[in-house]
């Protein structure tokens, strides 16, 4: 099968410009960044770390199919798995639900391997298999000894390919799935984030649940899940990813094999996503219940895309925001917002958040708090989202940069989280950013660009505002959309 490299002239050329940028901070620090910095790689005056990170190598097969690996030879594990562009945005109301499905009937036996001799298999190999379904994206993944990835990948694709949809175990999955629904409607944030969605994008296929309505589970088909199969596991929509002990050419060359029949395709998940966009809508769900002691509480705007230019400045303003909870050690106890929170005991907990998709995203804040506080607590949180339009210190934001570094570094501690942070990046960007590149973009978000992200996201903006539980004191939708104009800082 032949093959097609990717050309890596660009991340080399962003290495060089960053090293020089790494240098002049190295020889003229900024106090700023001096006083704020972790003692880790994060450090914004020393970028010399990141730079040395290892090479993502991409190569593209005649399908349309991309295996990236990031290599550590001296690793004695490895994580490799497949990361589609298929999610519950890519359905209809009526296959709603399909996704995921589909997710767990893949580990049911295929026709090579009954469900038995696929579990004692990896159970041999001491490896673990794993999958997840989300709005956009589907994952099967293996993490196992170096040794035993051929295996490992020889898995994952006779389940992807020759899955056998064995009718009785259909009709079985049917009831674990909706056993699996019964459990996550006692999860109140699921629950409220699901909500939350649905009046966010209710004219859109965003705004649809990941397990999909119950009707739509009693009646998904066989033939419902190949066709799924058949409309989304194509090439260009598919990613094999690695990372730890494995050579980049061996991979290509067992993933040329193992794929050899994913189709190729003529419309990519974004010319899918071109013909459905993302719909936002400013509105309001309130489930009210006085049986839950506390009030679950969700307010958002549009966010941004995860190539918008402005995606960087929402994290560091997720950043700044913060996160608090009176039962254990949150991300930003130190923010104005925890700060005036914690001081006047307006909750339980919140936590900033910012949540990006193809073409659109959510930015806000979550809240737990008593029914009795709920109004303190709004006024609270509008007045901390719409301070971020008009004042802005820049030792807050350099506090942010070095938190927002950090956590990059922590999250991808692990075989398992590169590999997915590599079949993610490649899915939404079209390939992996360095390190350095994420850095540099953080580095260049300074207090004028935090305010003007932020006039083009809240000031004067809809917002959109779900509640559930004892939520009757909440102030209505017209209250919140006022006060994204607030200027009292």
């Amino acid at each position: 099968m032949a093959m097609r490299r990717t050309h890596k002239a660009a991340e080399k050329y962003v290495a060089r410009l960053l090293c020089r940028h790494s240098h002049a901070l190295a020889a003229s620090p900024d106090e700023r960044f001096q006083r704020y910095n972790s003692s880790g790689a994060s450090a914004t005056v020393d970028h010399s770390a990141i730079l040395r990170s290892p090479q993502t190598r991409i190569t593209t097969l005649a399908n349309g199919m991309r295996v990236a690996s990031e290599s550590n030879l001296s690793a004695e594990t490895a994580t490799v798995g497949v990361w589609i562009d298929a999610g519950s945005r890519f359905e209809t109301a009526s296959t709603n639900g399909t996704a995921h499905f589909l997710e767990h009937m893949m580990f049911k036996g295929t026709k090579r391997r009954s469900q038995r001799q696929l579990e004692e298999e990896i159970e041999n190999m001491g490896a673990h298999l794993n999958a997840f379904t989300s709005r956009e994206h589907t994952a099967y993944f293996a993490k196992a000894l170096k040794r035993d990835v051929p295996a490992a990948l020889d898995i994952l694709a006779d389940i992807l390919q020759n899955s056998a949809f064995n009718p009785s175990k259909i009709e079985r999955e049917r009831h674990v799935i909706l056993r699996e629904m019964q459990e996550v409607e006692s999860q109140m944030q699921e629950v409220l984030f699901d909500r939350l969605h649905e009046a966010a994008f209710r004219y859109s296929s965003l705004g649809r649940t990941i397990l999909g309505p119950p009707d739509n589970i009693e009646t998904i088909s066989r033939a419902n899940l190949r066709n799924y199969i058949a409309t989304h596991y194509t090439g260009p929509w598919m990613v094999v990813a690695a990372a730890g002990g494995v050579h980049h050419d061996d991979l290509v060359a067992l993933a040329e094999r193992s794929f050899r029949s994913i189709p190729n395709s003529s419309i990519s998940a974004a010319e899918y996503v071109k013909d459905s966009p993302a719909c936002f809508t400013g509105s309001e769900v309130r489930i009210l219940s006085d049986e839950l002691p506390l009030a679950h509480v969700a307010v958002a705007f549009e966010g941004a895309s995860w190539t918008d230019p402005d995606s960087i400045a929402l994290m560091i303003m997720q950043t700044m925001l913060g996160a608090w909870s009176k039962y254990h050690m949150a991300d930003n106890h130190g923010s104005e917002l925890a700060q005036d929170v914690g001081a006047n005991d307006l909750a339980e907990s919140f936590m900033a958040f910012n949540t990006n998709y193809r073409d659109s995203g959510l930015f806000g804040v979550y809240a737990v708090a008593k029914p009795d506080k709920l109004d303190d607590l709004s006024a609270s949180i509008m007045q901390a989202l719409t301070r971020l339009v008009h004042k802005v210190s820049p030792a807050d934001v350099a506090k942010a940069q070095n938190q927002l570094k950090s956590f990059l570094l922590l999250s991808l501690d692990g075989t398992s989280a590169v590999a997915e942070d590599i079949g993610r990046q490649l899915l939404t960007y079209g390939r992996r950013i360095p390190l350095a590149e994420f850095f540099a973009r953080i580095d260049a978000v300074d207090t004028a660009a935090v305010k003007r992200v932020a006039n083009r996201f809240i000031y004067d903006k809809d917002i959109v505002v779900a509640s559930l539980g004892p939520a009757k004191n909440l102030p209505d939708h017209d209250w919140f959309r006022e006060r994204t104009c607030w200027s009292r800082v």
